[in-house]
């Protein structure tokens, strides 16, 4: 018994030394690499294949191809300086937006109840998104540098709702106010005379901005400071304004700060670094104010439209035909935006709807800049 168990013991000690695991033996694979390795050269140590494409690469001569970089530089012999308040197209209310209707959505997107103030509203994006409050219930404040304009708009606006709306027994309240929104004295005059016209303030839109094209250097520095202080210092101005009305209420608000594509990427082939700049300022400020004005319900967010097909737009296209096809090139979807595009931005932002959305920014572009 005692020699069988010794004999079988042996055959386990015997087979668990064949099958243990050996520690692993490393290799130092070593290769020495030469200047003719790098550059794709033969050397007689290293038989390395002809690289043919070298001349797509660092290592080829710059300009050797035509096409380099054709598609994705600016041109500084595209110069459009932004038009004078005389020059500037007209916009007209969208048809057939804001008739009565029996599809489904949800309540949350109403707003009925609240005042909203959209800056720059009496043209372009600003007159589209005025208008989308005035469909989805809210009274409205334009504000406008050209008050006869804004009151022009005003009144189209509630004439359009009437007409829309046969027999409806509450019309939206519009009314127009001038502001130099790069003026804190006419802000907080503007704003002071939109709360004694509306007796309160819930919603704001700072669509107020321009853009305008020169290559930096040649850039005139009072136009610069033109475009900032409207499109920065006039969003900063309304929305710290309006923030304060809604602190000193103790309400709940909601402020959407039109940004543009061009505050994440750099538009071709038009040159515009500052409005590009500018830009990329409004969404960061939407993201700070949000995080500031957290505690206080009011929430801070920014849409970032693509190219929009606007009155100023079809303007700046039929002097510069070249730029219709060079822009929806670059965008997936093949074509530009309509100003309508934005209206259900807009009212989503504003509304109780996005009621856990704030700090974001809503890039409206067709895929522009996720290519």
């Amino acid at each position: 018994m005692n020699s069988m168990m010794k004999s079988t013991l042996l055959r386990q000690v015997s087979r668990a030394s064949t099958t243990a695991v050996r520690p692993p033996t490393f290799y130092a694979a070593t290769r020495k690499f030469t200047k003719a390795t790098i550059l794709g050269e033969k050397s007689s140590n290293d038989d390395v294949p002809d690289e043919r494409h070298d001349e797509f690469s660092t290592s080829g001569k710059p300009g050797a191809f035509e096409h380099e970089g054709q598609f994705s530089r600016t041109d500084n012999r595209i110069r459009m300086p932004y038009p004078e308040e005389k020059d500037l197209p007209e916009s007209k209310p969208v048809q057939g937006r804001g008739g009565f209707h029996f599809k489904r959505t949800l309540a949350s997107f109403s707003l009925e109840g609240r005042v909203g103030v959209v800056t720059g509203g009496a043209r372009g994006l600003g007159l589209v998104m005025s208008q989308a409050l005035v469909v989805s219930g809210a009274d409205v404040a334009i504000v406008d540098l050209n008050k006869e304009e804004a009151q022009k708009q005003a009144e189209l606006l509630m004439e359009h709702f009437r007409d829309e709306n046969p027999g409806a027994t509450e019309i939206p309240k519009v009314t127009a106010h001038y502001a130099d929104v790069s003026d804190p004295d006419s802000v907080n005059d503007s704003i002071a005379e939109i709360i004694a016209a509306h007796g309160k303030i819930d919603n704001l839109v700072t669509s107020a901005g321009f853009t305008e094209n020169f290559d930096a250097i040649e850039y005139p520095y009072d136009r610069i400071k033109k475009l900032w202080g409207v499109n920065v210092d006039g969003t900063y101005l309304f929305a710290t304004g309006v923030a304060k009305h809604l602190m000193a209420r103790k309400a709940p608000g909601s402020i959407v700060m039109i940004g543009s594509m061009s505050g994440a990427i750099v538009n071709v082939p038009q040159p515009q670094a500052p409005y590009n700049a500018a830009k990329a300022a409004v969404r960061h400020l939407a993201s700070s104010f949000a995080v500031e004005w957290a505690h206080a319900g009011i929430r801070v967010n920014c849409i970032s439209p693509g190219y929009m097909l606007t009155a100023l737009t079809k303007k700046i296209l039929d002097d510069n035909p070249e730029l219709a096809a060079k822009w929806t090139s670059l965008i997936p979807q093949g074509k530009m935006g309509r100003p309508e595009d934005l209206m259900g931005a807009v009212t989503f932002l504003c509304s109780d709807a996005s009621g856990y959305v704030t700090g974001a920014d809503l890039r409206v572009d067709g895929g522009y800049t996720v290519t």
